[in-house]
C-alpha cells in the first residue's frame, strides 16, 4: 500500500563525476545543456523518430516506480535526467500519458498484459495474484523466439504476485520482509538492478525482452549523499535525478549490442507531494499521480541517433503499450485487447484522443471508502464518487476548480461513457466460497469485510476522508521515531471513527507486536475479525500472531482455510503447524511454499526449525545455509546457525554470524545477546560492551526483560 515508510537499502553515493563546490555544479549542468542543444541540432536535420517493424529487435521495459511526469527535465519538471531526456529526444515523448491505477501492482498488471484491471482482476497491492493463465507481453514475445527476462527493484513486484508467468528469468533478490512485517518495503537499489540485467542482457545471444523496474523515487525519498546535498529541500527530485544517473548505465549498454532495441520507459503511477491533501498515492487519482511520462525510442548498434524527437500531445493509455510492442515486432494484432498501437500516432505527431478508464480502489478493500474510478475523454476528466468531479485538463491542469455542479449535462454524458467500460468491483472477501465464510463462522468472526455496498454516501467519499490517511501517515512517521504509545493512539482513533478500515487494524496490531504487547495485538485483530474485518491479510496476521504466541492450534483453522497459494499464509500455516507439532504437515506445506516461490530463503528458514524441532541439526544447518544463499538480509536465519554453530562447538563461527545479523539489522536482538553472553565469555570485553549496551538500549523490556537484566548485571550495571 502507499505508505511513507519503505525500507531503504544503504545509501552510499555512486561516486558519479565529482561535483566539489556549487559553481562545479554549475559549469558540469552548462556542459550538459551545451551538448544536448548541439544534439538537438543534429537530430532536427535528420527525419522524425517513426516506430519501426522489426522482428529481429530487442525490446526493452523500463518502468519507474512513483514518477510525476513533470519531474523529468524533458517534460518540465525540477530534476537533472539526461539520459531519459536525450532518450525524448531522438524519439517519443508523450506529454499527456496516462496509468489505469495509483497503484504499483495493479499498474505493472495492466503494463504487462494490455488488459484494465477490472480485467486483469488485480485491484490492490495486496490480496491478488495474477492467474498464471493470463498473457502477458514475456509470454507473448517468448512465443515469438524471444528470450524473456525481468529484473525488479521492489517486494510489491516479487513472483509470489504472478508476473513471473512467461519470463525465463525472474530476478526479485529482494529482501523478504520475515515474519516480524512492519510498515516497511523492501527494495533494492536503481544501479543493482541495472548490473544484473546488463548481466543478463550480456550472457543471452538472441533478441530479447528485458524489463527494468526500480523503485527509488518511491517514499521515503533518500537519495544518495551526493543527490541528497544537491536537492536537500526536494529530495524526491533527488531520487528522481539518482535514478536516471543509474538507468544511464543500462543505456549505454544498449549501443554496444549488435540489434536495435526498442526503448520504452514509463511510470507506473506519480506521487501526490501534498496535492489535494495526499501526502503519496493510492488514494485519489488526480493528474499528479495518474499522470505518467512516457518515453519511445530506438536505441541502434554504436548508439547513432538519426532521428529528432517528436512531442505528442494526443491522449493515451498504459494499456496501449502491449499492442505497440507487438506492432513494432511484426507481431499480429490481438482484438481482445482494449488498447491499440501508438504507431499512427507517432508517425502522425499526433492523433485522436484515447478515452482513459482509471481507478483507485485502495481505499475501498482496506478502508471501506467509497471505490474511485473515472475517465478522460478529450481533456475532460470525470471522477466517480459519490461528490462528482469533473475537470477542463486543458484549461485547469491542476484540478483546481470542481465544474461537476455547473455541468450536469456533461456529467450525465461522461456517466454514461464510464459505464460503457462494464467495470466489474473488485473481488473481496465476501465473494469467497461457501465453505469458506462457513469455517470463519465456525471459529466466530463475521464472513465480511468492508463489504461492497449498492450506494455510498458522502461521509464515504474519500475527499471528506483525507485527513484519516494523513493520521494514518502520521501514525506510520511515529512508529518509525519509536513512539510507539504515540501511534497506538493515533490508529485507535482512526479505528473508533471507520471501525472497517482493515489497513489501521493491521497497523495497530504491528505497532502492539513491536511494542512487546502480543496479546493486545491479538486482541485488536480479534475484535476486527468478530465485527467483519475478515480480509486474508488480517486473517493471515491473526493466524501468525496466534502461532507465535505458542496458540498453534487456535490458529491451525484459521489459516487453513486462508492459505490458499498464498505465501505468507502459507509461511503462517506452516509455523502454526511446527508450533502444533505436526512436523509433517509443516514441511509439506513448506514445500508447496516453494514450488510457487523457489526464491523464498523465508521457507528454507521455516523449514529448518522443522529440522531443529525434529532434532536432525545437520538437515536444519543446511536448511538455514541455503535461507542466506537466497537472502544474506534473514537475520533470524543467521541468529539461528549462529546459534547451531555454538552448540556444535564452533563459536568463533557462531560469534561472526551472529555478528553479521547485528551489524546490518538494528531489530536483531536475539543475535545481539549471544553476541554480547559469547563476547564476554570470549575475554572480548570491549565488543561485549558495545553490543551489550545497544542490545540493552534497543530491545523491547516487555520481550527481553530478563536478557536485559542478565546484560545489565554482566555489563555491571545493576
Amino acid at each position: 500500500m502507499a505508505r511513507p515508510s519503505a525500507a531503504k537499502s544503504s545509501r552510499a553515493s555512486a561516486a558519479p563525476p565529482p561535483r566539489s563546490t556549487p559553481r562545479s555544479i554549475w559549469f558540469g549542468a552548462a556542459l550538459v545543456v551545451a551538448a544536448l542543444a548541439a544534439g538537438a541540432w543534429w537530430w532536427q536535420r535528420g527525419p522524425a523518430f517513426v516506430l519501426p517493424s522489426n522482428s529481429d529487435e530487442n525490446v526493452l521495459l523500463v518502468t519507474i516506480d512513483t514518477l510525476r511526469a513533470d519531474a523529468l527535465g524533458s517534460y518540465g519538471g525540477p530534476a537533472a535526467t539526461p539520459n531519459l531526456d536525450a532518450l525524448a529526444a531522438h524519439g517519443a515523448r508523450f506529454m499527456f500519458a496516462h496509468a489505469a491505477t495509483v497503484l504499483t501492482l495493479p499498474s505493472h498488471a495492466t503494463i504487462l498484459t494490455g488488459l484494465e484491471p477490472y480485467q486483469h482482476g488485480i485491484r490492490n497491492n495486496e490480496g491478488y495474484r495474477l492467474p498464471p493463465q493470463t498473457a502477458t507481453m514475456a509470454t507473448r514475445l517468448k512465443s515469438l523466439g524471444f528470450a524473456t527476462g525481468a529484473f525488479v527493484g521492489a517486494f510489491p513486484l516479487t513472483r509470489r504476485f504472478g508476473l513471473a508467468v512467461g519470463f525465463d528469468v525472474y530476478d526479485d533478490r529482494i529482501a523478504e520482509v520475515g515474519l516480524a512485517a512492519n510498515f516497511s518495503e523492501t527494495e533494492r537499489r536503481a544501479d543493482e538492478v541495472v548490473k544484473v540485467a546488463n548481466a543478463w542482457i550480456d550472457r543471452t545471444p538472441g533478441k530479447w525482452l528485458a524489463w527494468v523496474h526500480v523503485y527509488d523515487p518511491h517514499a521515503p525519498y533518500q537519495p544518495p549523499a551526493e543527490w541528497l546535498t544537491r536537492y536537500p529541500q526536494q529530495p524526491y527530485y533527488g531520487e528522481v535525478a539518482w535514478t536516471d544517473f543509474a538507468l544511464g548505465a543500462l543505456f549505454d549498454h544498449l549501443r554496444a549490442l549488435p540489434r536495435p532495441t526498442l526503448v520504452i520507459v514509463t511510470g507506473d503511477h506519480g506521487e501526490a507531494l501534498g496535492d489535494h491533501g495526499e501526502e503519496t498515492h493510492g488514494v485519489f487519482a488526480y493528474e499528479s499521480t495518474l499522470r505518467i511520462p512516457l518515453i519511445i525510442a530506438t536505441v541502434t548498434p554504436g548508439g547513432t541517433r538519426e532521428t529528432r524527437g517528436r512531442v505528442i500531445d494526443a491522449a493515451v493509455r498504459h494499456i496501449d503499450l502491449l499492442p505497440t510492442v507487438l506492432d513494432a515486432v511484426g507481431a499480429p494484432p490481438d482484438a481482445n485487447l482494449p488498447g491499440a498501437s501508438l504507431r499512427d500516432i507517432i508517425a502522425d505527431g499526433g492523433g485522436a484522443d484515447r478515452q482513459t478508464y482509471f481507478e483507485a480502489m485502495m481505499t475501498n478493500l482496506a478502508r471501506g471508502w467509497a471505490p474511485l474510478r473515472g475517465v478522460i475523454a478529450g481533456h475532460e476528466k470525470y471522477i466517480d464518487l459519490p461528490i462528482p468531479e469533473l475537470y477542463d485538463l486543458a484549461t485547469d491542469p491542476a484540478e483546481a476548480q470542481n465544474l461537476a455542479a455547473s455541468s450536469p449535462n456533461r456529467i450525465r454524458t461522461l456517466a454514461g461513457t464510464l459505464k460503457s467500460f462494464n467495470v466489474a468491483p473488485p473481488d473481496r472477501p465476501t465473494d469467497e466460497p461457501a465453505a469458506v465464510k462457513d469455517a470463519l463462522r465456525s471459529l466466530g468472526y463475521l464472513g465480511t469485510t468492508a463489504p461492497a455496498r449498492a450506494q455510498y454516501t458522502a461521509a464515504d467519499d474519500p475527499k471528506r476522508l483525507i485527513d484519516l490517511d494523513r493520521r494514518m501517515h502520521d501514525a506510520v512517521i511515529a512508529y518509525q521515531s519509536g513512539k510507539l504509545d504515540d501511534a497506538v493512539t493515533m490508529l485507535k482513533q482512526v479505528i473508533a471513527e471507520r471501525p472497517d478500515n482493515a489497513e489501521a487494524v493491521l497497523d495497530l496490531a504491528v505497532t502492539y507486536w513491536q511494542a512487546g504487547r502480543q496479546a493486545d495485538a491479538i486482541d485488536a485483530l480479534q475484535a476486527a475479525m468478530k465485527r467483519g474485518v475478515t480480509q486474508s491479510d488480517v486473517r493471515t496476521k491473526l493466524g501468525l500472531s496466534l502461532a507465535l504466541a505458542g496458540r498453534g492450534a487456535q490458529a491451525i483453522p484459521l489459516l487453513e482455510h486462508t492459505a490458499g497459494d498464498d505465501p505468507d499464509a502459507l509461511n503462517a500455516l506452516g509455523v502454526a503447524y511446527t508450533q502444533a507439532g505436526r512436523l509433517p504437515d509443516a514441511r509439506r506445506t513448506f514445500q508447496h511454499l516453494l514450488t510457487i516461490d523457489p526464491t523464498s530463503g523465508l521457507a528454507y528458514e521455516h523449514l529448518a526449525a522443522v529440522d531443529l524441532t525434529a532434532k536432525d541439526p545437520r538437515a536444519a544447518e543446511a536448511s538455514l545455509r541455503r535461507a542466506l544463499d537466497l537472502d544474506p538480509t534473514l537475520t533470524g536465519a543467521r541468529t539461528d546457525l549462529g546459534r547451531l554453530l555454538a552448540e556444535a562447538g564452533r563459536l568463533p563461527d557462531a560469534i561472526e554470524q551472529w555478528r553479521r545479523a547485528a551489524d546490518t539489522d538494528p531489530e536483531a536482538y536475539a543475535a545481539l545477546y549471544n553476541l554480547t553472553m559469547a563476547l564476554a565469555g570470549e575475554g572480548q570485553a570491549q565488543d561485549a560492551r558495545a553490543y551489550g549496551d545497544r542490545f540493552v538500549r534497543t530491545a523491547p523490556p516487555a520481550t527481553y526483560a530478563a536478557q536485559i537484566a542478565q546484560v545489565r548485571r554482566l555489563l555491571g550495571g545493576g
